[in-house]
Parts: structure tokens; C-alpha cells; sequence
């Protein structure tokens, strides 16, 4: 029985949690300190009562004592002189010593107020005092000056008797105060040691219990925080077959064995993430094999479709202006349709090719001022600026870490819309702002043209999607679908205001620095020093 009653406690030990551990120990730890620093406090005031009781009272009442008895024999000094000679001088230490007594007398009553005992004994030299000055040393100092008093020798062996009575009572008196001086001095010696002895049983279980609690930490916390620390190193540096041994409290071990079952989950992840990263190489192999047909497309396109391409348009404008008016109107309508759709097929590969080549081609990233570069966009677009009127404004635009050609184009596609896609009967008005938003910039080009419905807000940034016919505007339709391919290659966003309506709002973002770009870091921080891009 005593064996499971022991298993049992043991059992519910282990369920204890560490927050459990630390406020029993803690409540313990409290009640044991305030039991000893109620000890501590009651012998200290009992040390420090007994301190103010020996020498405020006991030694006072001694000394104050004797200061009794040397003004009584100073009164008896005087009378006896004054009753042999007759003297007057012989009453000075005789009414000293009454003012004395009386003041001694006064202080004893007071010290003694709470001893019945000392007040009993004080009330007898009262007696024998008064006694005596009343058989002796009034009358004999009532007597008239400058004769010995026939008084003094009349009573003198009666006053001899009274006074030794008066002694007798001092003595008596004395000998009670000073018993009771030594006693307590007694007392408070005792209490001294006693008060040494409480302190050093005090510093002692302090001792204990900081040891206990020191003991009880390690054992309960940190060797098994050391020991989860160390098992969760060797997992963390690649032993994922290590187990976890769960010790300490019952949260310690619960946390221990989360932890292993992370660590066993972690395994079956990374089984199948090395399944994954199979997979994952062998269509980087397909991406690669496709990007590499991609190469031999776009050279294809850039030389060996060219050249034919070419030739048809040569010689259909040949054909068109050798044979104008010489044919009926249909043959010169078809051989304009002819020309035509040769200038657009070329168009549609240069501009195919282009597309292709954003983040492939041109990924030399750098400082590049972007003030500049609207300079060098409106410069190349100054003849349909000057043609349309277009009045053009810009905020100050920043430095960024970019492509300069990719950043070229983005602007020319940008600016060249808004110029084109304007109101036939008015002017165009464009305006350009940059805000910085944390890491972002913000940039807006805004334009008073013919707008973009919310409906397209999206197909407009679609490869070769086109609102309008060519008849009406010219273009291949991949211009925004370039500007979107540039800002995205750059980290940032690209998208149409769907809220202004007075014409069209295209807002985007750039990164300080694009994550990626092999000078990314250096050039931010070098960015206010950097030569602007020609």
C-alpha cells in the first residue's frame, strides 16, 4: 500500500506543469521567508524592548536612586552643622538637597509607575523621610541663626535612629533596583544570543532554500531546456533521425514532443520535397529546352523570316507603283492590301521581338535618372508633339535602380499613347507625378484623351488586344502589354484608374532597387551619387 500511495504522489508530480513548480515554489518560498522575518522582526523588538527597558528605566531608576540618597545626606550634613554651630551657611546644602529629593523623588514615581513593587519601597523612604525631617531636621532648621541649637543635642540620638531607618530604606531600595537592573540585564543578554542564534538559522534556511531553488531550476527547467536546445541543434544542422526525449515538467515534455512530431512531419516533407525538387529539375530542364527554342524562334523571326518578309513588301510596293492606274480599281485595292498587310507583319514581328527580349536581353541594371529619360522620350517623340499641340508637364521624377532601355520604353510606350489616343478636337494635356510610398514609388500618367472603359481596364495590358481599328488608330496593340512585361520585370504593378473619367490615368510602381540585380545593393547605396543615364 505504501508502495502505490508513493507511485501515485509520483504520478501526480509528473502532471505538474513548470508554471505550477514556480508558483508552489514560490508560495513556499514566501511562507517560509515570512515565518522567518516574523521570528527575525519579534526578537529584534524584543531585543530592543528590553535594550530601552535596562537602560531607560532599570539603570535610570539606580542612578536616580543614589542621587536620592546623596540629597538626603547632604540634608543631613547641613542640619547637623547648622544644629552645632548655628551657621546659616550649613541650610545651603540642606535646601539643595531638598529641591533634589524632590526632582529624584518625582523621577522615581514616574520610572517606577508600572513596578508596584519599586512604588512600595518609594512610599517607605517617603515615610522615613518625612519621618525624619519632621522630628528633626525642620525644627532644627526652624532654630534661630547664630547659636548652636539646644534642640540638635536634645534629639540628637533620636535623629542618629531616624536617619539610619532612612539609610536602612535607601539601602533596601537600592539593592531591589540593582537586583532588577542585573536581571534584566540578564534578560537582554539572553535575548541577544537567542536573536543571534534566530539570525543564523535564518541565514541558513535562506541558504537551503536558495539552494533547493537553484537545484530545483536546473533539474526541473534548465536541463531540460539544455537538453531540447541540443537535440533541436542536431536537428536543425541535419540529424532528422534524432528522437527527442521528453524530460522535465509536463509542458516541457508536451513541448518535446511537439517537436518530434514536427521533426517527424519535417521528414516526411522532405521526402517529399526531394520528390518535388526531382520534378521540379526536370521541368527546369523542359523550361530551359523551351526557352532555348524560344532563342532560335526569335532568330528565326529576326533574320530568316525577315528577309522574305522583305522581299514581299519590296515588291509589292514595286508592283503597286509600276502598275497604278494600269489596272482596274480592284487590282490597284488589292495590291494596296497587299503592302499593307506586309508593313504590318513586319511591324508585328519587330514589336513581337521586342516583347520577347524584356527581361532577357536587357537586364543591365543601374543607376538611371529618370528625368533624364523623359527628356530623351519627349525628344524622340517630338514630331507628334509638335503635330498634336500636346503640352506635357512632369513632377520631379527620382533615381532608380534599373534597366535604362527597358525604362526608355516603358516612358516612349507610356507618353506616345497619350499622345495618340487623344480627343480630335482638342489638344492634349499629359501629366506625369511621382510619390514615394515606403519602399515603392508611385508614378501616374495622367492624359485628358478618349479614355478607357472599366470593362477593358484589364485586355488592354493583353499582347496585341486592341480597343480600336487600325483605320482609326494605328499600332499593333502590344504597347501596354510591353509596359506591363517592363514593370513587373522591375517588381512592381501596373494598372488603369478605373475612378478618373476625365480621359486616361495609368498608375504603376517601381522598386528602389528590383530583388535580384547583381548591383542592386551598391547602387541603392551609392543612388544620390550616381551620374544620371544619357
Amino acid at each position: 500500500m505504501a508502495g502505490e500511495e508513493t507511485l501515485s504522489r509520483a504520478r501526480g508530480f509528473s502532471a505538474w506543469t513548470t508554471s505550477r513548480w514556480l508558483r508552489v515554489g514560490v508560495a513556499v518560498s514566501l511562507a517560509v521567508l515570512t515565518v522567518l522575518g516574523v521570528t527575525g522582526a519579534w526578537v529584534l523588538g524584543r531585543t530592543a524592548s528590553l535594550s530601552d527597558d535596562l537602560v531607560d528605566a532599570k539603570s535610570q531608576a539606580v542612578t536616580t536612586a543614589v542621587r536620592l540618597e546623596s540629597a538626603l545626606l547632604n540634608q543631613e550634613t547641613g542640619i547637623r552643622g547648622y544644629g552645632l554651630t548655628g551657621n546659616p551657611e550649613f541650610l545651603t546644602p540642606y535646601q539643595q538637597g531638598l529641591t533634589e529629593q524632590a526632582a529624584d523623588t518625582t523621577r522615581l514615581s514616574q520610572m517606577l509607575e508600572k513596578d508596584p513593587e519599586g512604588l512600595a519601597d518609594l512610599r517607605r523612604v517617603r515615610d522615613a523621610v518625612e519621618k525624619w525631617q519632621a522630628r528633626i531636621a525642620r525644627p532644627i532648621a526652624a532654630a534661630p541663626a547664630g547659636a548652636p541649637s539646644p534642640l540638635a543635642a536634645e534629639r540628637a540620638t533620636e535623629g542618629k535612629a531616624s536617619f539610619d531607618q532612612l539609610r536602612s530604606a535607601l539601602t533596601h531600595q537600592q539593592e531591589r533596583l540593582r537586583s532588577e537592573q542585573s536581571q534584566a540585564r540578564d534578560s537582554l543578554a539572553a535575548t541577544m544570543r537567542l536573536r543571534n542564534w534566530v539570525f543564523a538559522a535564518i541565514a541558513v534556511v535562506i541558504l537551503a532554500l536558495a539552494g533547493l531553488v537553484f537545484e530545483g531550476l536546473r533539474r526541473g527547467i534548465t536541463q531540460p531546456l539544455s537538453r531540447l536546445g541540443a537535440d533541436a541543434r542536431a536537428i536543425s544542422e541535419g540529424d532528422f533521425n534524432r528522437p527527442i526525449t521528453p524530460t522535465g515538467p509536463a509542458d516541457l515534455r508536451r513541448l518535446s514532443g511537439e517537436i518530434d512530431v514536427m521533426r517527424r512531419r519535417l521528414v516526411q516533407e522532405l521526402d517529399v520535397s526531394e520528390e518535388s525538387r526531382r520534378l521540379l529539375d526536370a521541368q527546369t530542364a523542359d523550361l530551359q529546352r523551351s526557352n532555348s527554342e524560344l532563342e532560335q524562334f526569335a532568330y528565326v523571326a529576326s533574320h530568316d523570316l525577315q528577309e522574305p518578309l522583305r522581299k514581299v513588301s519590296s515588291f509589292t510596293q514595286l508592283l503597286q507603283r509600276r502598275y497604278a492606274g494600269q489596272l482596274d480599281d480592284k487590282a490597284d485595292q488589292y495590291i494596296a492590301f497587299a503592302v499593307d498587310g506586309a508593313n504590318r507583319m513586319q511591324v508585328l514581328i519587330n514589336d513581337l521581338l521586342d516583347f520577347s527580349r524584356v527581361g532577357r536581353v536587357h537586364h543591365a541594371h543601374q543607376s538611371v535618372d529618370l528625368d533624364a529619360v523623359m527628356e530623351q522620350t519627349l525628344s524622340a517623340l517630338s514630331v507628334s508633339i509638335e503635330e498634336t499641340g500636346a503640352q506635357i508637364t512632369s513632377d520631379d521624377l527620382p533615381s532608380l535602380v534599373a534597366d535604362p532601355t527597358q525604362m526608355g520604353m516603358l516612358w516612349q510606350n507610356l507618353i506616345g499613347n497619350a499622345v495618340k489616343f487623344r480627343r480630335q478636337d482638342q489638344q492634349p494635356h499629359i501629366h506625369v507625378t511621382a510619390d514615394h510610398e515606403g519602399p515603392l514609388w508611385r508614378f501616374t500618367v495622367t492624359d485628358d484623351g478618349i479614355g478607357i472603359e472599366p470593362e477593358y481596364a484589364e485586355k488592354v495590358f493583353v499582347i496585341f488586344q486592341r480597343l480600336h481599328t487600325k483605320d482609326v488608330y494605328s499600332g499593333s496593340g502590344i504597347g501596354l502589354a510591353m509596359c506591363k512585361k517592363i514593370v513587373e520585370f522591375h517588381g512592381g504593378t501596373i494598372a488603369v484608374d478605373p475612378e478618373y473619367t476625365g480621359g486616361t490615368r495609368i498608375t504603376f510602381t517601381l522598386a528602389d532597387a528590383p530583388e535580384g540585380s547583381e548591383d542592386a545593393a551598391a547602387a541603392v547605396t551609392d543612388l544620390d551619387h550616381a551620374e544620371p543615364t544619357t
